[in-house]
């Protein structure tokens, strides 16, 4: 079953026509048979685009090893969990890694084809699934990654989390009620004071919020990175309790949005290009309809008023003498052992509990006052520090040429190798967020960051080299904004020089060469 596109469009892009031919997700029928046939075989639409519906992504820069991306609700796994997903990883030997994503998710890398029905039968008795987590899908729905352990956090968003991916996906089976979006939607879930989740760069974020002396959360929508245009989130005006609303709601919008949404031209897809052409209020109303009921008027004022936490560290839990400690992941990536790794620390020290961050980081929670000690002589903490050096802590990057096709650069081993040299000659007091993005769609979102590079290809000596774009002024946390290009085309080979200035300019930073 196909949903009907917005019947007043009569134009379909490329991608509407793939999907008007068939939907996505019926591909999960045909597995054994792409198996048995190899991906050589495949009809190219199948291999290219409608295996993302099942999380299955082709990579032409890495012919015949594909990307599985996993659905990992408000970022939590279990000790379990993670065991099955180094073992997958680990059967592909130097081509098998994990990264962790700016969604708190995890991406398995080196899988081959005629595997993927065994893995998949692996996943389900795991309690995982893959299922709708690319192309016009809703992505990984994020939550506080301190969600029931922090004694400051307002509401627990771990099962409201898990209802609404519940809901969107068919507990994880497939869901064709939302397979046919016009384009990608990322949902937000925020019990804290800190935006952990980003709020403001999702086509909708729930935030915390008192109405009337009750808690409850105030809607933002619309937020979106893309090639051609990027806007943070507005206010719907709308609060909702923090119950199953919040799933109700997020149907609704999703209806509205899959129903009246924008499909002629896919760099006009987004959420808030819909927005655009009908209003806020006109959109409210309609969604109001879908709800069944009317909403309620937004909170004068929501109660994100802490600066953003990296939770890196140890740290009290709520739970009187347990704690969490926060593991610096350089750059999220993660080889089997490791991940086999942490799952061990996780039971022996923990209660068998992993979870991760938009940072590209782990937290292993539930940690005893008396076994904190112990912990921290565990080797893997040499790699995956608590402490890590200034312009390492706050590093983000997305995949980058290595495995992406559409990356235009090297980011993930160019970027920690930059940030280690930077902290050899630079003294800083504070921590720098530097995010890395390969390509103009932002995965690693450095409209976010302090200093954002945006890979690029540029002009230098009469050849074509691998550059960057600048990005200054995001921040996160309360009063968020998304950051602007400031400098265009950079070569890679001039960074060092360029960032060095920039942080002993803007930032405070002192030469330890001098």
């Amino acid at each position: 079953m196909v949903q009907s596109p917005n019947k007043e469009q009569t134009k379909l892009n490329k991608f509407e026509k793939i999907k008007a031919e068939k939907d996505g997700l019926s591909v999960k029928e045909e597995l054994e048979k792409f198996a048995k046939i190899g991906w050589e075989a495949m009809e190219k639409t199948d291999l290219e685009h409608r295996l993302k519906w099942l999380g299955i992504f082709y990579r032409p820069v890495t012919p015949g090893k594909f990307m599985l991306r996993m659905r990992t609700p408000n970022g939590i796994l279990t000790s379990t969990q993670m065991r099955v997903l180094a073992e997958i990883v680990q059967r592909y030997g130097d081509d098998g890694n994990a990264d962790i994503t700016t969604r708190q998710n995890i991406q398995l890398r080196g899988i081959r084809l005629e595997d993927i029905p065994h893995i998949f039968e692996r996943l389900k008795n795991a309690g995982m699934t893959s299922m709708q987590s690319g192309m016009d899908n809703v992505r990984n729905i994020t939550g506080s990654p301190v969600a029931g352990i922090d004694g400051n956090e307002l509401i627990d968003t771990r099962e409201l989390v898990k209802k609404v991916q519940d809901m969107i996906t068919n507990n994880g089976e497939g869901n064709y009620q939302f397979t046919n979006l016009p384009r990608k939607f990322n949902i937000a879930i925020e019990g804290g004071r800190d935006n952990s989740v980003h709020a403001e760069i999702n086509d909708l974020a729930f935030v915390p919020a008192y109405k009337e002396g009750k808690l409850g959360f105030n809607v933002l929508v619309g937020g979106f990175f893309s090639a051609k245009r990027c806007d943070a989130a507005i206010p719907l005006n709308a609060w909702v309790p923090p119950n199953d609303d919040v799933v109700e709601l997020s149907k609704a919008i999703l209806s509205v949005y899959r129903d009246y949404g924008l499909r002629a031209n896919r760099q006009k897809s987004r959420l808030m290009w819909l927005i655009d052409e009908w209003g806020i209020a006109k959109f409210r109303s309609t969604v109001e309809g879908e709800f069944g009921k009317a909403l309620a008027t937004a909170a004068a004022d929501d109660e994100i008023d802490w600066d953003k936490r990296d939770c890196l560290g140890i740290h009290p839990q709520k739970q009187t003498g347990l704690n969490y400690a926060g593991l610096h992941i350089p750059v999220g990536r993660l080889y089997a052992k490791e991940m086999f790794d942490l799952a061990r620390l996780a039971e022996v020290y923990g209660d068998s509990e992993i979870r991760f961050t938009v940072e590209q980081n782990v937290i292993i929670p539930h940690i005893k006052d008396e076994n904190i000690d112990t912990f921290l002589t565990e080797s893997l903490l040499e790699k995956f520090t608590i402490a890590p050096k200034p312009l390492q802590k706050a590093l983000v990057s997305c995949t980058g040429a290595q495995f992406c096709n559409f990356a235009l650069v090297e980011t993930k081993n160019r970027a920690l190798d930059l940030a280690k040299n930077l902290d050899k000659t630079l003294e800083l007091s504070q921590a720098v967020r530097i995010h890395w993005t390969g390509c103009p769609n932002s995965c690693g979102q450095p409209q976010v960051a302090d200093i954002g590079l945006m890979g690029t290809k540029v002009r230098k000596n009469g050849q074509t080299v691998e550059g960057v774009d600048l990005y200054m002024g995001g921040k996160v946390g309360k009063d968020a904004r998304l950051g602007t290009c400031v400098k265009k085309g950079i070569p890679c080979d001039e960074l060092p020089e360029v960032l060095s200035k920039i942080l002993i300019e803007d930032f405070g930073a002192k030469s330890k060469l001098n």
